[in-house]
Parts: structure tokens; C-alpha cells; sequence
């Protein structure tokens, strides 16, 4: 059996006037993630590391965002196509770890709702995906607001 390990990262600027979703879930907040697509840096993420576990490339391949077709879209549905491109490779995922940095809000209250949204699309228990959350202490990007970032690291086994 074949064990692959996958990281992967994404950061998106802070903006006024846009939604915040994170982990599939839109969160209460007066700013929002900028980006071609709904800019969820944290199934972003995900899929950065799915893809790099297989050895498929990253999520700028696959879903360029000079494409109109990716315009807007929801992120939810890039991590099923990501999902789908893994498993039609022969890979199935043993769990998920990532780690959110952003000063504001604060995101535990929203966890077992990103973890029910992540395993559903990815067929997994919801406690075989870990979602931490940390600050920069109010230092550098991240601790002015002006942005948020995720790291995601998943391990994959071959089922062939």
C-alpha cells in the first residue's frame, strides 16, 4: 500500500465589501477574502495539498484563475473536483490536518461546521479532519487584518 503525504498553502488579502468563507462556512465578519473565486483559503489549501500528494500539480492548474469559468465560483465545488481527480488517479485520503492564521474574527465557534462541510464533500469523518486556528500575535500582514492564511497537510493511500 502506498502512503503519500501532501502540503499545501494559500493566503488572500482582507477586503471590505466581499463575503468571508472559510472551510465552507460563511463566517460574520466586515471584511472578506478577495480572489477570482470565492477565496476560501482554507479549501484552497486543501486542494493544494491533494494535488500535491498525487502529483498532480495545484490548484492554479487545474482552476487558473484566468478563467471565467472559475469566476465566483464556490470553492466547495473546486475541492470536489479535486477529490474526483485523486481518486480517478487511485488515491483515497486518510485524514486531513490544517491550520488557519487570521487576527480576526476568531473561528472555533465555526469548526464543527467546517469539519462536517470538508468531510461531506471528501467522504471522511468529521474528526479525521483538524482545523486549527492561531493569530501573529498582531504582527506583519496578518496581524494588521489585512489579510489570512491556511496550511493544510493531508496523507493519502493508494487503493490500487
Amino acid at each position: 500500500m502506498g502512503i503519500r503525504i501532501g502540503m499545501g498553502v494559500d493566503f488572500h488579502q482582507l477586503v471590505e465589501g466581499r463575503d468571508l468563507w472559510i472551510g465552507g462556512v460563511k463566517i460574520p465578519h466586515t471584511k472578506g477574502a478577495l480572489g477570482h473565486s470565492d477565496a476560501d483559503v482554507l479549501l484552497h489549501a486543501i486542494c493544494d495539498a491533494l494535488l500535491g500528494a498525487a502529483c498532480l500539480g495545484d490548484i492554479g492548474v487545474h482552476f487558473p484563475d484566468t478563467s471565467a469559468s472559475f469566476k465566483n465560483i464556490d470553492s466547495k465545488i473546486l475541492l470536489q473536483k479535486t477529490f474526483d481527480l485523486i481518486t480517478a488517479e487511485g488515491y483515497s485520503i486518510i485524514n486531513i490536518d490544517t491550520a488557519l492564521c487570521l487576527q480576526q474574527p476568531k473561528i472555533k465557534p465555526f469548526v464543527p461546521a467546517m469539519q462536517k462541510a470538508i468531510a461531506g464533500i471528501l467522504g471522511l469523518r468529521e474528526k479525521d479532519v483538524s482545523i486549527k486556528a492561531t493569530t501573529t500575535e498582531q504582527m506583519g500582514f496578518v496581524g494588521r487584518e489585512e489579510g489570512l492564511m491556511a496550511y493544510a497537510t493531508v496523507l493519502l493511500q493508494s487503493v490500487n
